[in-house]
């Protein structure tokens, strides 16, 4: 028996038209998965297009092994791409700088040459001065004896003399009045006792050999050296001269 009230303002069957009444429906298409629910889903529904799954640049290429994308921007491993030619860019090659090229971080400015030059007369004044102090009592300056006798000594007092004080705290008596120091190229310390008996030796030696004219040569290469002005005895033991001021 029929429930049906034709008083009742509702159409029979529960309020919903008879089905011979109702419009046609529209049939999903085939192999459509069902919609998420909200706040689930796959982490990738939002990812932007052209960008992975960890919403960065790199996740638009194709290829695994660190290509840059049309961004040119890092690869997998999360380091900086080479610019390619999506992008306008072009790919240069990583240069690594030659030793001595970059200044060292916090390092001082080098040493002026007029501060240089005036240290080393200091301590060649010095050094002659005790020279001829310990020549004087043994042999006269009138026999060229006596000259000669004083030119060695001071060869041997002045590396003895700038051998133990650079190794001490990388000043003579002359840089301490110009207010310049020697300083190891690496890390800015004081010369290590190798170091500093190197410098000596090279500036020295070849000075006794060829009688002065090495100064000259070594004092000229520094004036052509870029960036630290080093001589041919900073080279060699790896040192700078730089200010103290």
């Amino acid at each position: 028996m029929s429930t049906y009230d034709p008083s009742s303002p509702e159409p029979e069957g529960g309020g919903q038209p008879p089905s011979d009444q109702r419009p046609p429906q529209p049939v999903p298409p085939a192999n459509t998965p069902p919609p998420a629910p909200h706040g689930g889903g796959s982490p990738y529904d939002d990812t932007p297009p052209g960008a992975g799954p960890y919403q960065g640049t790199y996740g638009g290429s194709s290829d695994p092994y660190g290509t840059p994308g049309p961004t040119g921007g890092p690869g997998p491993s999360g380091a900086p791409g080479p610019s390619g030619p999506h992008n306008g860019g072009q790919y240069t090659p990583y240069q690594p700088p030659a030793y001595g090229d970059v200044p060292v971080a916090g390092m001082p400015p080098v040493g002026s040459w007029p501060s240089r030059i005036l240290a080393r007369l200091i301590d060649y004044v010095i050094i002659q001065v005790v020279a001829a102090v310990l020549v004087l009592p043994f042999t006269g300056f009138g026999s060229r004896n006596g000259w000669a006798g004083a030119v060695w000594l001071y060869y041997g007092l002045y590396l003895v003399y700038e051998g133990v004080m650079l190794a001490r705290d990388g000043q003579t008596v002359g840089k301490k009045v110009m207010n310049v120091r020697v300083a190891m190229l690496a890390d800015g310390s004081a010369p290590t006792g190798s170091a500093a008996w190197t410098r000596a030796a090279v500036f020295t030696l070849p000075a006794a050999i060829c009688c002065g004219l090495w100064w000259l040569i070594d004092g000229v290469f520094g004036v052509f050296d870029k960036p630290f002005r080093q001589c041919v005895h900073d080279k060699a033991a790896k040192t700078v001269v730089v200010s103290t001021n």
